[in-house]
């Protein structure tokens, strides 16, 4: 097969790269057309994967301003390709689909009744026009007879154990003794589209909560926006595609990004989240906290420093969650196991739509 794929964001990036890299090993043609946004051309680059780069980094205004520019790049740089399929978060990877009349495969893990109308709007246009919509099973939302629900999260198509084994070697970076306890803060920017309105830690809150951490736990900082010179010397001193191996060994994290919680989540460390529209949350995260236990999610920031607190003072904090973390692999499946199958049997794998642990799977998609 000649297969195209979108990424977009670094979490996109996390979730292909296994993916791409196991369709190659079966003989497959991966064609990669990636956008600029944050750190993904850093991540690619890091991670030596090759990509068109279709699109620059617009702010949220301009990107809508710019598609029609975006959508033309990759088009070109794809029609000559003869895809067999294209493969993305939709939107764009859809409209490219269609414009070359190839099947698509759209996978989403951010479900649009949470978000503004700025993501909500353009997402229930596109997903008219998407062969099939893959989701977590965690999904709140029914979004018709496209959706195949998979027990499984974005983030387990990278951090699932067949997958990924973090290297201690992190310890040497972080200039710290091995098995040393420290607390991971990550940032969001909040320049996405489906980011309108929403709102995290304020710059008083993250130098409050570098404070506060720091009496217990050296303390360091991820961040996709700007930081506050008070606490910039505590800015994470690895490179970007290391990150997971950051949080794997964390004693705590502390986030205002959706993505690293559940990341967190899956790798058994404990997460605190403070975002504006927990009230209103997706799936992953309502069955992350309250089947799991794995995490804590607030509207109030000034809630999430004190719980974040109160968790770093706990001795025995990562050997209760190793044990949570196990519960979840039970029930979860191999996410880029399942979509690497998806893909080589598509249109029939649709076809099976709501029973994703199927024979085809039995060998490598099973609990962790």
């Amino acid at each position: 097969m000649r297969i195209g794929v979108f990424i977009n964001t670094a979490g996109q990036t996390h979730f292909y790269k296994n993916i791409v890299r196991q369709l190659e090993s079966n003989g497959h043609e991966v064609f990669i057309v990636a956008r600029n946004q944050g750190v993904t051309y850093e991540l690619l680059d890091g991670l030596h994967i090759p990509y068109y780069p279709y699109s620059s980094t617009p702010d949220k205004s301009a990107r809508v301003t710019s598609f029609p520019g975006d959508i033309v790049r990759a088009y070109r740089y794809l029609q000559d390709k003869k895809l067999d399929l294209i493969a993305g978060f939709g939107i764009y990877s859809t409209c490219v689909a269609r414009m070359l009349n190839v099947p698509d495969i759209t996978f989403c893990d951010g479900e649009p009744m949470i978000y503004p109308a700025s993501y909500a709007v353009p997402f229930n246009f596109f997903r008219r026009f998407t062969g099939a919509l893959v989701t977590p099973s965690s999904f709140r939302q029914a979004l018709g007879k496209k959706q195949i629900r998979v027990p499984s999260y974005k983030e387990l198509a990278y951090l699932h154990p067949n997958h990924f084994s973090p290297d201690r070697g992190i310890y040497r970076l972080l200039g710290l003794p091995e098995g040393s306890d420290y607390a991971l803060l990550r940032f969001n920017a909040f320049d996405a589209m489906h980011d309108v309105g929403i709102s995290g830690f304020s710059s008083a809150d993250k130098i409050r909560l570098v404070k506060e951490l720091e009496k217990y736990v050296p303390v360091f900082i991820s961040s996709y926006g700007g930081v506050p010179e008070e606490i910039r010397d505590r800015l994470l001193p690895v490179p970007k595609h290391r990150i997971h191996d950051v949080i794997s060994f964390a004693k705590l994290v502390v986030t205002d990004t959706g993505t690293t919680t559940t990341e967190a989540g899956v790798l058994g460390t404990p997460a605190v989240r403070a975002m504006t529209f927990v009230k209103n949350d997706a799936g992953n995260w309502v069955e992350l906290e309250k089947r799991y236990g794995l995490l804590y999610n607030f509207v109030e920031p000034g809630k999430a420093i004190a719980k974040a607190v109160e968790l770093v003072r706990q001795p025995d904090l990562r050997e209760r969650w190793k044990a949570k973390r196990e519960r979840l692999l039970q029930d979860k499946i191999d996410m880029t196991s399942y979509m690497v199958w998806f893909i080589e049997n598509y249109p029939g794998s649709a076809t099976v739509a709501g029973q994703p642990v199927t024979q085809p799977l039995s060998a490598t998609a099973g609990p962790g």
